[in-house]
Formats: C-alpha cells, structure tokens, sequence
C-alpha cells in the first residue's frame, strides 16, 4: 500500500516557501503523491435557486492545481502529482490536453490527470460552459486528450469537438493516466469503461462499496489488471480510523490512500475535523500519519 497526501489548499495560505516545504516534506517522508482539488471561483450559496449544496463557497481559496504541480514539480525530484480531480468539462478540452503534456514533460512523467464533472453549476455559467452536458462532454474529453498526447495529426469530429488535422507538440513521452474522480453510478462507470484509475473521495463504507462495484464493473469489460484506485481518508479520524481504512482497502486490491486534513473538506464526507489553524500544522501531521501507518 503507497500512502499520498491531499494538498491542503483551502488553509495552507500563499507564502510560495510555505506551500515548498509541504510538498518537500512529503517527499522526504515517503509519500507516493500529492493530490491537488480544483475551483476556478468560489460562489456564495446564500439565495440560489436551486441550491448551490456544495462544501466550498466564496470564502475558500484554491490554488490553481496544474500552475501548482508545475511549481511542486520543479523543487521535488520524486514524488508524484494528481489532480482529484481536475472539472474538465469547464475547461477547454485542447488546453488541457496542451497543459497536461507540459507538466508530464517537465515532471518526468510523474504526472497523472484525474478528471470529474464536479457539482458547481454556477461556476461552470461563469465560465461559459454547459452544466447539463457535463457527463457527456467529459466522455469525450479523454478521447481527445489521447489522441492529443499520441497521434501526429488528429482529425476528430464529435458531439463537442471538431479538431481538423491539428496537434499539440510538444507530446509527452509516454500517455498520461487519466482517472476519473466522483461517488455516483456514471463515474465508476466512465472509469470502467475508458478510465486508468479511480480516485474516491473518502475512504467510508459507502465508498467501499462503490469500488466493488467498480471492481465488478472492470471484471466485466476485462480492464482490471493495471487499474489503479486511490482513496481518500480523513486525518481527523485518528489511528485507529487510518488502520481500519489500510486492511479494508489492502483487500480491496487498492495501490493507495490519500491522507487529508482540510476542514471543509472533511466536513463534506462526514469525518472528524482536525482543527487546524497554521499551515505548519498541516506539514507536522504529514509525518504523524506516516509514522503511523508505516512506523
């Protein structure tokens, strides 16, 4: 079992040496990667209609993940980078692509994108895409990336794309993983069907059962040897918590567990709230949990 960690970007501040030691700290305790969450923009909640239900509002500040990873990327040599998960479908499908093989190249290939759909439809009106063909689109994105990342020329034509004999150079070296990220039936079904891995945001009960049903899944279309699955568990929950997680997701088959220590976050998937208020406090319990489940 690898063990990754969660960047903390709601609370981790924007002091650039601050934000080095984190990921460097990781690093030098053994952390397979680091996975960085995704908002453009913040909303606020008060007065939607319909709800805006989300853990985030306008108060929660998000680096940038992909301008993040290439920052991480140049002062760590080893550990690896993931977005969990990158909204896709409010971003331009060949931007990605471009940005993707940038940080694969300037990484060494320790680079892998993880895509959802997200939940945000104000945030996707802002950024002038659609929110209701969210799923669809996202489908069709990955089809696109690899053809962006492997082909000399690429002429595709589908329900959102129209790319007439174009490419993005440079290409990486090797095809970026891309796994998808999200709890509900169509997520674990993309993932089935067209993805490399699957990143489930909590470690819970309910979160075990949705990966049998992946592994199910997988079994029926013959894609499960070499798929990966990462879930996320909640630092909050102490020892006894992280243990119980380890066995449950080792027999699972899982490659790792992603420890997280954000409070809204936290909040979201039910786990206890670390009650954190400094930064250094988020770099301290990155050794904690390591000693831990790897003493």
């Amino acid at each position: 079992m690898k063990f990754g960690c969660v960047f903390p970007t709601t609370e981790i501040g924007n002091d650039p040496a601050v934000i080095r030691d984190f990921a460097q700290a990781a690093e030098e305790l053994g952390y397979s990667h680091i996975v960085a969450y995704d908002h453009v923009l913040g909303a606020s909640q008060a007065d939607r209609d319909p709800k805006l239900w989300g853990p985030y509002d306008e108060t929660h500040p998000f680096h940038e993940p992909l301008t993040l990873i290439a920052f991480l990327a140049g002062i760590t040599s080893t550990i690896e980078f993931a977005t969990g998960v990158l909204i896709a479908p409010q971003r331009q499908t060949a931007l990605i692509a471009k940005q993707a093989a940038q940080l694969a190249i300037v990484s060494g290939n320790r680079f892998r994108l993880g895509v959802g759909t997200g939940w945000n439809f104000v945030e996707y009106e802002a950024l002038d895409m659609p929110f209701a063909s969210r799923g669809p689109m996202l489908d069709e994105q990955i089809a696109v990336f690899r053809q962006l990342w492997a082909d000399d020329l690429v002429d595709f034509t589908g329900e959102f794309h129209r790319l007439d004999r174009v490419n993005a150079l440079p290409r990486p070296s090797q095809t970026i993983p891309v796994w998808i990220g999200g709890g509900a039936a169509p997520a674990l079904r993309r993932a089935a069907e067209i993805g490399d891995g699957f990143i489930f945001g909590a470690a819970t009960k309910y979160a075990i059962r949705g990966c049998q049903d992946l592994l199910e899944r997988l079994d029926q279309t013959g894609r499960r040897d070499g798929f990966g699955i990462d879930a996320l568990m909640g630092f909050g929950d102490g020892p006894q918590a992280w243990h119980t997680a380890v066995d449950a997701w080792t027999e699972l088959g899982a490659d790792s567990l992603s420890v997280r220590a954000m409070t809204a976050s936290s909040a979201m998937v039910g786990e206890a709230d670390p009650g954190f208020t400094s930064p250094q406090q988020h770099i301290d319990a990155l050794e904690t949990f390591m000693k831990e489940v790897r003493p």
